[in-house]
């Protein structure tokens, strides 16, 4: 098995819609914003290369979208999704897997393209598995108030139309090494993977923790439509973490790409912090 992060560009989200009720006093001497209350966030995805699967999880906010709905994130960086496979010899083609954490927009954006003359939507990666939970498919395809301008009928409806939609009923191991963690704090049915690697664990953190800044346990997004249920999800799964010492790999952290975590007398905490390339360096 090989892995490689994937990242596709970056994009701008309110500050406090961020950090929920944690008083911006604190949370912007860590992650600082703009004049706007505006913070820059990753969207970077995992490429899983084991034998004859290449297995993607999440792809980014895509292209196809108007400019004007692009234009409410503030799109900005050189990385693409596209540019980011072509690094490692790969292209859109090249899937067989597309992991879905959850079907928010700048989560599975790029799983939908024009055809060449934008007269349909079609699914991207045209080789590949769509894998979603059904809780979270359930979830999106009748979306609440709260979250319906993140899911989009155009990111997800023709996935199932195409045929290439698979659902996974609850916590699975779709393939040896790929586990399938289910969360539903953050929106119902968020799959977190937990890949083994070299005889580690390797864990992509979605939605259930989009950055080292929020660690502490009530530092949760105003996003969450159940935020007392993400504080209990994010215990428990410290708990594991520490104890099974995994490594986590960020989605939206602009500033930290993996990092470990610690018990210390204020809870637990971050240990260090550290590129996904000098991990698996370290692990050789």
């Amino acid at each position: 098995m090989e892995i490689y992060s994937i990242p596709t560009g970056n994009f701008k989200l309110d500050g406090g819609a961020m950090f929920g009720v944690v008083p911006k006093s604190l949370w912007s001497k860590i992650y600082p914003a703009d004049e706007n209350n505006l913070c820059s966030w990753a969207m970077r995805c995992l490429l899983i290369v084991d034998g004859d699967r290449n297995i993607l999880i999440d792809n980014g906010i895509g292209d196809k979208q108007d400019p004007k709905f692009l234009g409410h994130y503030h799109l900005h960086g050189d990385d693409t999704l596209e540019k980011s496979l072509a690094k490692y010899g790969f292209t859109r083609d090249d899937i067989t897997d597309m992991v879905l954490t959850h079907l928010h927009f700048d989560h599975t954006g790029g799983s939908i393209k024009w055809n060449e003359n934008k007269t349909a939507l079609i699914p991207s990666f045209k080789n590949a598995k769509y894998w979603v939970s059904k809780a979270q498919w359930q979830w999106a395809v009748n979306p609440n108030n709260r979250e319906k301008a993140s899911f989009l009928s155009e990111n997800i409806l023709p996935i199932q139309e195409s045929g290439q939609l698979n659902i996974v009923e609850g916590e699975s191991e779709i393939y040896p090494g790929l586990l399938l963690k289910i969360f539903n704090g953050h929106t119902d049915g968020q799959m977190i993977p937990h890949i083994l690697y070299e005889g580690k664990t390797l864990v992509y953190m979605g939605d259930l923790l989009p950055s080292t800044a929020h660690i502490p346990l009530p530092w949760i997004m105003a996003y969450d439509t159940r935020p007392l249920l993400t504080l209990d999800e994010k215990k428990a799964f410290f708990e594991d973490a520490v104890a099974h010492d995994y490594t986590l790999f960020f989605e939206h952290d602009i500033f930290n790409e993996c990092c470990s975590l610690q018990n210390t007398e204020k809870g637990v905490r971050l240990k260090t912090s550290f590129t996904l390339e000098d991990w698996k360096n370290s692990l050789k």
